[in-house]
């Protein structure tokens, strides 16, 4: 919590706004295409993976900063920023 409030802190001096992820979000596991969260993914060796739904190739990592960038800045919109 203090490395959070101290990054928000540190934004707010530049003008910019913290914006949190539920940490139980399944980012990595969670289609950024479509939306499917695949179950077969839960497995973190599990390190690049096919969309069954729409064929969609991810590499986990590069996957879950996408489906991140993407409910920070709806959750942004929401806010009105």
């Amino acid at each position: 919590g203090l490395f959070a409030k101290f990054l928000a802190y540190k934004l707010s001096d530049r003008g910019k706004r913290l914006v949190k992820v539920g940490k139980f979000f399944a980012s990595s596991q969670t289609c950024s295409c479509c939306g499917y969260k695949n179950p077969e993914t839960k497995d973190l060796s599990v390190r690049e993976w096919d969309c069954p739904v729409c064929g969609a190739h991810h590499n986990r990592d590069e996957n879950a900063a996408i489906n991140i960038k993407r409910i920070a800045l709806e959750k942004q919109n929401l806010i009105g920023l």
